[in-house]
């Protein structure tokens, strides 16, 4: 981060930035994110993103961590909301889903393309080395959360057992996606729920 970042304007401008390539990433993947278009969504000059970043990778990896962060934070908030006693598994594969796929959108179409940008995102942090640091972080944080999520619906699984049902759900979508299903949520909903019974 930049010295320029320290004062409270900077820093607002910074997160101001910052929330715009977030927005960016999620709407177009890592080709949306770019300085002219960042500076135009914060409606900020162009020159901001050079001046509060030292270098485009370290905008992406900041938007990354923002969304990933919000998408935590939601998912803990959720959690908090989901009583301690056995809510059934439809509810735990709801949240579940929320927390691999993204938020259901309530248009099916729109749904089928938010899941599609966050696949290809995340298959696209593999050509960015500089970016998988952060993703351990983020994916240890996300295997946490989801663990306190099937503990607390009472259906605790151990570390094995999470990989193997976040590989089914990644499985199912994958799959779905190839062959150009319209609701990639439910094909993984289907299959989660299936194992969860």
């Amino acid at each position: 981060m930049t010295a320029a970042a320290t004062t409270p304007k900077g820093e607002r401008r910074r997160a101001e930035l910052i929330e715009s390539a977030a927005a960016l990433l999620a709407e177009g993947g890592f080709d949306a994110v770019r300085h002219r278009a960042v500076a135009e969504r914060a409606g900020l000059p162009l020159a901001s993103t050079t001046y509060y970043f030292d270098s485009l990778e370290e905008l992406v990896t900041a938007a990354v961590e923002h969304h990933a962060n919000q998408e935590l934070e939601t998912g803990r908030r959720k959690l908090d909301e989901l009583a301690t006693r056995n809510r059934g598994v439809e509810a735990t594969v709801d949240l579940v889903l929320d927390m691999l796929l993204g938020p259901l959108r309530p248009d099916r179409e729109a749904d089928a393309e938010a899941v599609l940008l966050r696949y290809e995102r995340l298959v696209g942090t593999g050509r960015r080395p500089y970016l998988r640091p952060l993703m351990r972080t983020l994916s240890a944080q996300l295997y946490e959360l989801l663990h306190e999520i099937f503990a607390r619906s009472g259906t605790p699984v151990d570390a094995v057992e999470l990989e193997r049902l976040v590989a089914l759900v990644d499985g199912a979508v994958v799959n779905a996606l190839i062959e150009v299903d319209p609701e990639p949520r439910a094909a993984a909903a289907r299959m989660l729920q299936a194992a969860l019974a």
